[in-house]
């Protein structure tokens, strides 16, 4: 039997490629152009690469988006093995800092949070939607959820995997007492996370509203 075509004359499969493409693009764009998809704070960087993370798993589903995730997390390798950072030896086992050094534990903290970052969304907001979604204010507060719960993985697990895996090389490099690092870890939290995730929230929301009510998109999906 032929595989069955698209609206548009694509396989789903090759339709299924070009979608991943054109979110990896984004994703590269925004990693690689300075100070825009990674911005440095000095001691860490803030991020919106997450973004078309989240909106391509719930777009696109878990599995798309885990892939999505693990560019995302690629592109975090590069860019703290290219151009580090004080903490760069947590996502990078290339990079040491005088005793700080980075290692297997680096990979799971680069890879891990960020894979699940393109799995936890489309979950979240497709619970969420089987009350919500039968309006647009509704599907709008689900889709904010789902992108607050996106970028939220990426936050907290990546926040306590480096206290559990590297507690005391990253209090060392803090030039914090390890028995304090935990609300060091918190202030992060609270002062980097959380206004990534209010951001991610809006411009999920706004974004794949629109795109889910687009007919083009709809056809493709």
């Amino acid at each position: 039997m032929k595989q069955e075509k698209t609206m548009i004359g694509t396989s789903p499969r090759t339709l299924g490629m070009v979608q991943v493409a054109l979110f990896a693009t984004l994703i590269l764009i925004l990693a690689f152009t300075p100070f825009l998809g990674y911005i440095p704070l000095g001691f860490t960087r803030a991020t919106i690469v997450h973004i078309p993370v989240i909106i391509g798993s719930i777009l696109l589903g878990p599995v798309k988006g885990a892939i999505l995730g693990g560019i995302f997390g690629l592109t975090s390798l590069i860019n703290n093995t290219m151009n580090p950072t004080v903490t760069s030896f947590v996502f990078t086992p290339f990079y040491s800092l005088g005793e700080a050094q980075g290692g297997v534990g680096s990979l799971v903290i680069c890879f891990v949070p960020r894979i699940l970052v393109g799995v936890v969304p489309y979950y979240v907001y497709r619970i969420l939607g089987r009350t919500l979604n039968k309006s647009k204010k509704g599907q709008t507060v689900a889709l904010g959820i789902a992108g607050f719960a996106g970028s939220m993985t990426n936050t907290l697990l990546v926040m306590n995997l480096i206290y559990l895996l590297f507690g005391k090389s990253y209090a060392a490099v803090q030039e914090v007492a390890v028995k304090s690092l935990y609300s060091v870890i918190l202030v992060v939290i609270g002062t980097n996370g959380v206004p990534e995730a209010i951001v991610a929230a809006l411009i999920v929301a706004l974004v794949t509203r629109a795109l889910l009510h687009s007919k083009t998109v709809q056809k493709s999906l």
